[in-house]
Formats: structure tokens, sequence, C-alpha cells
């Protein structure tokens, strides 16, 4: 069996699971997500601590097993903690700044872009040159933070453009005569 799949999960005060036929439910303070199962895995909630384990022996049910026990975590994570992601503008005369659901850039381009944001995931702008996405699904958050650095990803040359706080963006040299 997987060794994530094996690894039980134990649910923190102020997160409840709701297991039913077709779909594993949690809620927490910060909101409630949902997850279909799938008929390879078998999930048990007994004292506040839920398992996971491989409705059969073939190597789909074992992967299957890990898959789901990390994206149920992530879940309990994301209702009690939230996630969040960090990205930093790189250049002269770039910015950012949130208006609410909208989030405009300034990106050299001649025109400013605007990003509307999906329902459960939130903006912010402490300088304005970083921006904080934030949301319950891990999943939303980092496919949000990809399309907002997608708009300019880092250039090699200069290292111009959106980045992600931890990234480090490995410079070329410039051509030689």
């Amino acid at each position: 069996m997987s060794r994530v799949g094996k690894m039980p999960i134990a649910l923190p005060s102020g997160a409840e699971a709701t297991i039913s036929a077709e779909q594993i439910t949690v809620k927490g303070p910060l909101g409630t997500l949902t997850q279909s199962l799938n008929g390879l895995v078998k999930v048990e909630k007994t004292d506040g601590v839920l398992k996971f384990e491989a409705a059969n022996d073939s190597r789909e049910a074992n992967a299957m097993s890990g898959t789901l026990r990390a994206l149920v975590n992530n879940m309990i994570n994301g209702v009690t903690k939230g996630f969040e992601k960090k990205l930093n503008l790189v250049g002269v005369g770039y910015k950012a700044q949130a208006q609410g659901d909208k989030l405009n850039l300034s990106l050299g381009f001649s025109h400013p872009v605007v990003h509307q944001m999906p329902q459960g995931v939130k903006c912010e702008t402490p300088t304005a040159t970083e921006i904080l996405i934030k949301g319950i699904s891990r999943q939303q958050v980092g496919q949000v933070a990809a399309e907002v650095r997608a708009y300019r990803s880092p250039e090699p040359y200069k290292g111009k453009g959106v980045r992600y706080a931890d990234e480090v963006v490995v410079l070329k040299e410039t051509k030689k005569k």
C-alpha cells in the first residue's frame, strides 16, 4: 500500500468530515469543500481519525489511496488554516492593485491587465509590487497564481516579470561579439 495512504489523518478541532457513498465533505471555520470518492479506495472515520485503504491489491487502487488521502488532507488544512501564494513583480513600472474581486496589473503593456478572481479566492496587495492570493482550495489558489504569473513570466536576461516569492530565476549571459 502507498506510504502516504497508510498515514491516518487526525481531524483538528473545528473541522468535521462527512462521508457518503460518492463524496466526502469537510466543513471548517473557513468554509466547506467536497471531493468525489473513487471506488478503489475505502474511507473510514473513527474517533476523529480518517483512514484510507485500497479496496483491492491493484496498482491503481494503491496509487489512488495515497492521492485521495493527500487531497483530503489538503481540504482539511484549507478549511482550518487556508492557503496563500505570494507573487512579486520585478521590473520598472510594474505594479498591482487589488480592487474588490479584481486584480489590476500594470506590466509594461500598452493596456492595463485586469484579472477577475474566481469565487472562493481573495487577493491582497500589501505593496505595489507584492500580490497575496488566499483561499481554502489549494488547487484553486495555485491555479490563480499560475494564471497571474502567465501574464508576464520572468524573462531570463533581466529577470523582469511576475514571479513566485520563493522562485529563483537563473539569468543568462548576454551575447558577446
